[in-house]
Formats: C-alpha cells, sequence, structure tokens
C-alpha cells in the first residue's frame, strides 16, 4: 500500500450550528482531542501522504488541529453550501495534482478507524474505480441503501425514492468513499445538480462510474465508524464509544483494570502491561504509566510520569511536569507539580509539591508544603537524598535541604539546610502551668457578661 500515493480529501465547512456553540463542530474534543484531528490520525495511520482540507468558519483553527497530526496540509474554502460533491470539488487543485487514490471523509466522524480506510484503499489497489463505505445500522430507516447486483454497488437509493423491496436491505450508506485517482475529476464533473433541492450530491458518482462501465464496489465497516457529531449528545455519546475502545485495548495488552467504565483516556495516554488502575480515574494529556505502577482509586493525572513499580494515590493529583521515579510512592491527597520525586521517595498524603526535586528514599510528612510562587514568580526547593522532612513543614523557596537533613516537623525553613544537619525552623514553646483555669474564668466571666447587657 505504501507504494501507491494518496489523497484524503477530509470535509469540514459545516458549521454545526445544532452544536450550540461558538467553537466550530470539528473542533469539539473526544479524550481532549479535536473531532477533526482523530479524523486525521485515522488517515495517516492508512499511509496517506497528504491531506485537502475543505473548511468554513473558523478555517485557520481547524487547519491548525489538522496540522498537529499531519505536516502535508493543503486547505480550501467553501465559500458555499450547494452539497457534498461540491464541497469535494472545492479541493480540485489538489485532487488535479494526481494521485493514486483518493479518499474522502467527513471532518466530524471521529471514530472512523485505519482499518476501513485500509480495506477501502486495498479495493482500489485491486482494480476498483469506486469503493462506497457501507455499513449496517440496527435500523436502516432514514438511510440511503447500497443497491448490489453480482458483487456490484450499482446504485444507492435514498430512502424516499426506495421501492418496497430495496427499503428493506439492511446495507446502509456511510458517506465515506474512495476513487481511483486517474479518474476521479473525471467522474465527479459529470455529476449534475438535476434534483429538487440543487445540490451536488457524491453518490451519484456510482451511477455515473457504472453508466461509464467502470468497477464500483461497497465495503462492509462497523457502524462506529460512520457516526457524525452534530449536537453535544452525540459529542458524549462518541465519547463513550471510544472510551470503550481504548479501555478494552488497554486490558488486551496487559493492563489490569477492576472498574474499567469508570477509567477514563486522553487520546495519548500510554500505560505499560503489568499496571494496575482502580476505580475512577482521570487520564489528561501527555500522561504515562510505566509496568508494574499501581494507581489507586480517584486520581487524576495531566502531562505526568509515574516510573516502574510506583504506587499512586487514592485521591492523588498529578499535575503537568511531575515525574515519578520508580518505586515511589505518591499517596492520598498529594499534589505535585513540575517536580521530579526520586527513586523510592514517600510523599504520602496531605501534601504539595511543585517546583522541586525530591531525592531518592526521601520522605514528605504529612502536612508539608513547597513554597513555590511568592506571587509574581515560581521558585525551585531542591531536597536530597534520604531527606526526612517533618510534618506540617513549610520549605520557602528557593530552597536547598542537602542529603541525608531532618527536618523538625512544624518548621517554616527558609535557609538552605547543608547535608546530614538538623533544622528547626519554628518558634519556642513555654508552658504556664495552672495558666488554662485563669483562661477559662474569664472567658466564662466575658460570656456571661454578654448575655446579661
Amino acid at each position: 500500500m505504501t507504494s501507491r500515493s494518496c489523497l484524503t480529501v477530509i470535509l469540514a465547512a459545516g458549521e454545526g450550528t445544532r452544536m450550540k456553540s461558538a467553537l466550530p463542530k470539528v473542533l469539539h474534543t473526544i479524550a481532549g482531542l479535536p473531532i477533526v484531528a482523530h479524523v486525521a490520525k485515522a488517515v495517516h495511520g492508512a499511509g496517506v501522504s497528504d491531506i485537502a482540507l475543505v473548511v468554513g468558519k473558523g478555517g485557520d483553527q481547524v487547519e491548525a488541529a489538522v496540522r498537529s497530526i499531519v505536516s502535508s496540509v493543503t486547505v480550501h474554502e467553501q465559500t458555499e453550501r450547494l452539497g457534498t460533491a461540491h464541497a469535494v470539488l472545492a479541493a480540485r487543485a489538489s485532487i488535479a495534482r494526481g494521485y493514486d487514490d483518493v479518499l474522502v471523509v467527513f471532518g466530524d466522524t471521529p471514530l472512523i478507524e485505519t482499518a476501513a480506510l485500509d480495506e477501502a484503499r486495498d479495493r482500489l489497489a485491486e482494480g476498483a474505480d469506486v469503493v462506497v463505505m457501507g455499513f449496517r445500522p440496527a435500523s436502516p430507516n432514514g438511510y440511503g441503501r447500497l443497491i448490489e447486483r453480482e458483487g456490484r454497488l450499482i446504485a444507492i437509493r435514498e430512502e424516499k425514492d426506495a421501492s418496497e423491496a430495496e427499503r428493506r436491505i439492511g446495507f446502509c450508506n456511510g458517506g465515506l468513499m474512495a476513487l481511483r485517482g486517474n479518474n476521479a475529476l473525471a467522474l465527479l464533473d459529470k455529476i449534475t445538480n438535476d434534483n429538487a433541492n440543487r445540490e451536488f450530491y457524491l453518490t451519484d458518482v456510482v451511477e455515473i462510474a457504472n453508466a461509464d462501465g467502470r468497477s464500483v464496489v461497497a465495503i462492509e465497516i462497523s457502524a462506529d465508524n460512520v457516526i457524525g457529531i452534530n449536537t453535544r449528545v452525540e459529542l458524549a455519546e462518541a465519547e463513550a464509544i471510544w472510551q470503550t475502545r481504548k479501555r478494552r485495548d488497554m486490558m488486551l495488552a496487559g493492563v489490569t483494570m477492576q472498574a474499567p467504565e469508570t477509567v477514563f483516556f486522553a487520546h495519548d495516554t500510554v500505560v505499560e502491561a503489568d499496571a494496575i488502575l482502580e476505580p475512577n480515574i482521570i487520564f489528561g494529556p501527555g500522561v504515562s504509566i510505566a509496568g508494574g505502577a499501581v494507581i489507586h482509586a480517584f486520581s487524576y493525572f495531566e502531562g505526568a510520569k509515574v516510573g516502574p513499580n510506583a504506587n499512586v494515590g487514592p485521591f492523588a493529583r498529578l499535575r503537568p511536569g511531575a515525574e515519578l521515579a520508580a518505586k515511589s510512592k505518591v499517596g492520598n491527597f498529594v499534589e505535585v507539580k513540575n517536580a521530579k520525586v526520586g527513586v523510592g521517595a514517600k510523599v504520602n498524603h496531605l501534601t504539595y509539591i511543585g517546583d522541586a526535586t525530591v531525592g531518592a528514599a526521601a520522605n514528605i510528612g504529612a502536612g508539608a508544603i513547597t513554597c513555590n510562587y511568592d506571587g509574581y514568580n515560581k521558585h525551585l526547593t531542591e531536597i536530597g537524598a534520604n531527606v526526612f522532612i517533618g510534618s506540617n513543614s513549610s520549605l520557602v523557596a528557593p530552597v536547598s535541604i542537602g542529603d541525608n537533613a531532618y527536618i523538625a516537623s512544624g518548621s517554616v525553613i527558609t535557609a538552605d539546610v547543608p547535608a546530614d544537619s538538623l533544622a528547626f525552623g519554628r518558634a519556642r514553646q513555654e508552658v504556664k502551668e495552672g495558666r488554662a483555669v485563669q483562661l477559662r474564668a474569664r472567658y466564662a466571666a466575658q460570656k456571661l457578661a454578654k448575655k446579661a447587657e
């Protein structure tokens, strides 16, 4: 397949008014990635060399989303909405460059799979001139039917025009199509708008190609591949399908998930085999979890790396730049941001570690925090290997704690602590014996006096 050049025309000019959003429809996200970028990702996986992107409103943003996946993109603006064939022909200049294969897909079908596009290209390589991707919905009502005869696709019949026998056909048009490149424009130019809506329909290419004696076939793909997004309800439904696919892929690859339906992945989440994911975990973009790591329930990740056999949560939050080394531990109600936690280090509970390095085997006590922000700038806290930070300590950055140092509980540390030192940073305690009795008597009298007023 790699020896055949391919252009994919992505139709992304729809305004998406039913989304009720100022954002172009195809820029709404699934698993943290714009819908149109999901399409570009599938296309890229099918060995496509170039993309012709047909855009309308918000074209610059749509282009940026596609270019984040594929660099070779030519943008074509569709200024009028005169049907699907008209939209494809907006990319005439790109098609005319000459390709072996031309794929036509929609920018709002984020669940299209590379395997479906591969199959369409395979049929072109075998000699087909037109390949239509069809599916079998639970109910065919409302869909155009694919009419086949002796292995050939002879027509796409809209339901309102279909006979009773044709309406009983369960094989329906998915809208996605592949054309042999050397005759794509010739076929497209023969499409007319001689219909009630005065529009140019891409589906007409089937009967035109048949009339020219060309080979037209249909392939069957799963219904998920052709799900289009027009409303936020459909966006949520597509998200659910994507997550189900991802969970299955993860488990088949060796990841243990105790309650998979409660774990949510981003488009680029990497979890290695033998990692264990407990219930109710959310992964934002840019997260990798190494093998053997255990992620406990109700934890949230974004832009973070977790090393082999590390232990995280429950109720942990790892923000961008968090990096946990092998066998480290980040426990309940701990937040880590832009910080590296060394091999075997422990940050067990109720702690904030931000803009910091934590050395190997260090132990950070409950309630300890790095005070990294002065209201204007962020500063670094360096904690050495085997350091012990006592509970409820505040490390005011910039500050460095040397290897094997000990910070007494409740300390506020504002200056560097050398290696192997013990640091106290708290007020001296005084005890006044009997003073509590006096205080209680005084406060009781004050309370009675207020009531008497």
